[in-house]
């Protein structure tokens, strides 16, 4: 499924089963494995953007997660000072991070800081960790202070679709120590709505649940446009008939859970 499908009236469609494990809302933890392997047509190297700082050359991510953290990287002025240090990861290279981390650091800090291989966000190219450029570099946590250009990144990354996926008050909930260097792409205007209200993704997917297309919808009003959201359990069978609030353009993510999370977006017209 496109990000973005533009439809001009009300109407049905229909999902796989399959389609609840893809799309930029998947919830990816120690109980929610992933659950497709993402498509090489899905991804795109950071290499087509020379201005961005990587790693390793040839380092991927999902395409729209790549624009817009390109946009926020120009936005915040971080180009000259913030590496991109890890994207997208195999199942296998997910492993030998693990296992590596296993051997060097112990199994208490791998546990707090490293994934267990299946259950890696990285695996859906839709995170990334970064760090600061100019310092001695930690793969596993890289430095990422609270300040500068480093904060303005944070503090802009909701506009383009970014939360900060692991904060220290959330530790209980994402089983995941806080990591100031790792962030999940989501997209607009979930990544607003979540830090205006201080969710994470595991307490944003519980949320949404409880909008539904039947009845009051999760809505967004601004200046250029609202945004409605609710969600859409799955049916039993292979197929889950969806309805599609009238809109200029909609989208459909999968929660990777048990249903699917709609959003709608009804343009103002222009005065």
């Amino acid at each position: 499924m496109k990000p973005f499908e533009v439809r001009q009236k009300h109407y049905n469609i229909r999902a796989s089963h399959e389609d609840i494990f893809r799309g930029e809302l998947v919830l990816v933890n120690r109980q929610h494995p992933v659950r497709l392997p993402v498509q090489a047509d899905q991804l795109r190297s950071l290499d087509v953007y020379p201005s961005i700082h990587q790693l390793d050359k040839g380092m991927r991510l999902d395409k729209q997660c790549l624009e817009q953290l390109y946009a926020l990287l120009k936005a915040c002025g971080g180009m000259d000072d913030i590496l991109a240090v890890s994207g997208y990861r195999t199942k296998e290279e997910q492993t030998r991070i693990y296992n590596d981390s296993l051997i060097e650091r112990g199994a208490d800090y791998t546990s707090q800081y490293v994934a267990w291989p299946g259950h890696s966000e990285h695996q859906t190219g839709l995170a990334i960790d970064v760090g600061r450029l100019k310092s001695k570099l930690d793969f596993i946590a890289p430095t990422f202070p609270d300040r500068g250009i480093y904060r303005s990144f944070r503090e802009q990354a909701a506009n383009y679709g970014f939360i900060l996926r692991y904060k220290k008050e959330k530790e209980s909930i994402t089983q995941i120590s806080h990591e100031p260097w790792h962030f999940r792409y989501v997209g607009y205007p979930h990544s607003r709505i979540m830090e205006e209200k201080d969710l994470c993704l595991e307490e944003y997917i519980d949320f949404v649940q409880t909008y539904r297309y039947s009845g009051e919808q999760l809505t967004l009003r601004e200046t250029n446009r609202t945004t409605k959201i609710y969600y859409v359990p799955a049916d039993k069978g292979d197929d889950t008939e969806i309805p599609i609030l009238t809109n200029d353009a909609y989208s459909i993510s999968g929660n990777n859970r048990d249903g699917f999370i709609i959003t709608t977006i009804s343009e103002h017209p222009k005065h």
